[in-house]
Parts: C-alpha cells; sequence; structure tokens
C-alpha cells in the first residue's frame, strides 16, 4: 500500500505491485522480446547474403533497439502504461501524481531497464525494489513513476459508477447544484473512478469525508441510509445531465436564430 497525492491533492491509498508479479510480467515480456530478437537474427542471416557485413550489422543493432528499448516505450506511451506481460498481470505504470504515463517517463523506464535487466540481470531493480518503499526499481525512481496493479474485479460491474442510482433519480432532480465547484465534483468523479483500488477502510472514510462536503453545498439532503459514494454517483450523474440539457438548448437556439439559405 502506498499513498498518492492526486492533481487535486487528494491523498489516495493505492496497491502498489508486488515484486512477484512485476517479476511474472516482466519473464512474459522478455520471453516476447526473446522471440522477436530470435526473429530479427534469422531476417539479419537472410540479408547479409545480399548484402554487405556493414548494411547488416547496422539493422542488426536498430532492430535491437526497437525491440529491447522500444518495445516497453512505445506499449507504455499508446496503452497508457502497460506492455503485453503487464497486461497478462493486470499492472500498470502511471505517474507518481497517479496521471497516465508520458513517453518521456516510458522512455526513461526503457533505457533504464535496459541497463538493470540486460547488462546487470535484474540485481539493482531487485536491491531498489526491496528498499523503496513503493516498490520502485531505478527506472521508475528516475521517471517519477509507480506501479500499480490495475486489474477490476468482476464487482466493480455492479460497484457505484457516475450513472444515476433510480432509486435516487427523483431525489437528484430537486437538487440546487450551483453551488458545487467544479475542483469539488473532479475529487468526487477521482475517488469514484480509483473506488476499487482504495482498501475498503480508506474508501469508506474517504467516500464519507467527500459526501459531506458536496452535501453541505447542495439540497434538499439525500434519503437516510445511502452510502456516500451512490450519493456521489447520483450527484455528478444529474450534474452531468443538467450540463448537457443545457449544451442542447444552447444549440438549438443557435439552429434556429441562424439565417437560412
Amino acid at each position: 500500500m502506498a499513498e498518492l497525492i492526486t492533481g487535486e491533492a487528494v491523498a489516495l491509498d493505492i496497491r502498489v505491485a508486488r515484486l512477484a508479479s512485476r517479476a511474472v510480467a516482466l519473464l512474459l515480456d522478455m520471453l516476447f522480446q526473446f522471440s522477436l530478437l530470435n526473429f530479427v537474427l534469422w531476417l539479419t542471416s537472410m540479408t547479409s547474403l545480399v548484402t554487405d557485413e556493414a548494411f547488416s550489422a547496422g539493422l542488426t543493432i536498430l532492430l535491437f533497439v526497437l525491440i529491447i528499448v522500444g518495445y516497453p516505450a512505445a506499449f507504455e506511451t499508446f496503452t497508457r502504461g502497460r506492455t503485453l506481460g503487464k497486461m497478462a498481470l493486470g499492472l500498470r505504470v502511471v505517474g507518481d501524481d497517479g496521471g497516465p504515463v508520458w513517453f518521456r517517463q516510458a522512455l526513461l523506464r526503457a533505457l533504464a531497464g535496459f541497463v538493470e535487466f540486460w547488462l546487470l540481470f535484474g540485481a539493482p531493480a531487485l536491491i531498489c525494489s526491496m528498499f523503496n518503499q513503493r516498490g520502485k526499481r531505478l527506472g521508475d525512481v528516475f521517471a517519477g513513476t509507480i506501479v500499480i496493479k490495475d486489474r477490476v474485479p468482476a464487482a466493480a460491474l455492479f460497484g457505484p459508477v457516475a450513472v444515476m442510482p433510480p432509486q435516487l433519480a427523483g431525489w437528484a432532480a430537486s437538487l440546487e447544484l450551483s453551488r458545487v465547484p467544479d475542483a469539488l465534483a473532479l475529487t468526487a468523479r477521482q475517488y469514484l473512478q480509483r473506488f476499487w483500488e482504495l482498501l475498503p477502510a480508506v474508501r469508506d472514510t474517504m467516500g464519507r469525508r467527500i459526501a459531506d462536503q458536496v452535501l453541505a453545498l447542495v439540497s434538499p439532503p439525500p434519503p437516510p441510509g445511502v452510502r456516500p459514494e451512490i450519493v456521489l454517483s447520483a450527484v455528478l450523474a444529474e450534474r452531468r445531465r443538467r450540463e448537457e440539457s443545457r449544451l442542447a438548448q444552447r444549440r438549438a437556439r443557435r439552429h434556429i436564430g441562424a439565417p437560412r439559405a
């Protein structure tokens, strides 16, 4: 477990990926890379029959760099922090602030990984991960990233999301929401998005705190006995519905007021 501070200065306790799951994900990635390297060696051996040795050597080096460094950097950039091995184990690389990993960070991790795993057989990564509170290897330290558990439990399909709970639709429609600031609404949305990554005690405490802040600015109060995350989901869904309704009305007025051809 580790504390993560979001862009809204909200502390979240996230589930940091364990060393064993990260090692298995790494082995899967390296098996895939070894397969590609074997194909590259076969390809360059074929090209050496029709080209000179310098061209074959240059092609081999280029393809080697693309596989060893380009593969993790590209995958983590375009899949928002996941390689094939991490997808299989339900892991994801995120920034220290919980945001998506950027190409610069992914490239730093890949370059450091070449030294840690391919040159030094993983020893620096193992030592650093054992002594770092967040289980970071050197590449994570340099890039400002952290590897977390990202797989959503099956129960999340039925859990609280920013949709309107049917039992609160009537209450939400009567709400006065003008006093709820955008920053507080964003904090509530981030909490719901991270709901299944939080430890139960932490998410209950945080949910009550955020719900109390929201309910202090809206009226009337919700029905008794409703969980905080359900209340927040109803408020956000109603807020979104009203924003979409206002946007549709403005578009309709512009369409009516537009001169006809």
